[in-house]
């Protein structure tokens, strides 16, 4: 079973990413100098409201700026959104967060795990250890 966490844990680090609207939806957006706490176009669990899903942290094309453009029910609707339907944009919509507004990011587990809330907000998050690279490869494997 897996422990229970508490956003002001010691152990989660949090940091602040901003809300920003694009012509296709809304996406947050992470600060450069956070960027050594997420893996580059990787897939990450995320935690909205106690679901966990999925999203893929994307580089920005200019600078050294990381985005999650959405969060999708599968490993799969992160890696191709075109398929999937986006839970960010109600998420945040739930928030009363606004454009330019801040979210905070708890890191459960660097590179595996990530929470989403609001400022001012407590939750808890299932912390777990993050699969042995084998199984990792061999689930990779199995999806493509």
């Amino acid at each position: 079973m897996a422990d229970r966490v508490s956003s002001d844990h010691p152990s989660v680090r949090t940091i602040r990413a901003t809300c920003a609207e694009t012509p296709s939806g809304r996406r947050l957006e992470i600060p450069s100098d956070e960027r050594d706490a997420f893996p580059t176009d990787e897939v990450v669990r995320i935690v909205l409201d106690g679901d966990e899903l999925f999203a893929r942290v994307e580089r920005a094309l200019t600078g050294d700026d990381l985005s999650i453009p959405g969060v999708y029910e599968t490993p799969d609707g992160a890696r191709d959104p075109g398929g999937g339907s986006d839970r960010l944009s109600a998420w945040i919509d739930d928030h009363d967060v606004t454009a330019g507004g801040s979210i905070l990011v708890d890191i459960v587990e660097p590179e595996f795990l990530y929470g989403l809330r609001g400022p001012g907000e407590s939750v808890y998050y299932d912390a777990r250890e993050p699969p042995s690279d084998s199984l990792s490869s061999i689930a990779k494997d199995i999806e493509e």
